[in-house]
């Protein structure tokens, strides 16, 4: 089904599963804001522990590659349908970020 909200032609359903949807969507979100919190508070302590930095520099990344996730899935909505274009677009320029950052760290490395 291409289109995922209910059109029954009765204006109450349509409002009450619309506010259940609303409901959902709000949840997950609020869920997600809470994970991200936490991962910003375990990035902190990780840094409060004065580890060694090979340790804490690949942690942190990869905490914020975590949040990154969380922002374009939960509060950006690229889990919804009709967002494909924009998450190609997204990915694509990942995928030339990425080649281009290896392609300068070997150039230096080697």
């Amino acid at each position: 089904m291409a289109n995922s909200q209910v059109n029954s032609g009765n204006p109450r359903v349509d409002i009450e599963y619309r506010r259940k949807k609303s409901a959902e969507e709000m949840k997950q979100q609020v869920v997600s804001f809470a994970l991200m919190i936490f991962l910003t508070l375990i990035a902190f302590a990780a840094v409060a522990m004065k580890a060694s930095a090979w340790f804490i520099i690949p942690f942190i990344i990869l905490l914020a590659v975590v949040q990154v996730i969380f922002q374009l899935y939960y509060f950006m909505h690229m889990k919804h349908k009709g967002h494909e274009a924009p998450s190609m677009f997204l990915y694509s320029g990942l995928l030339i970020a990425l080649i281009t950052v290896l392609a300068f760290t070997t150039i230096i490395w080697w």
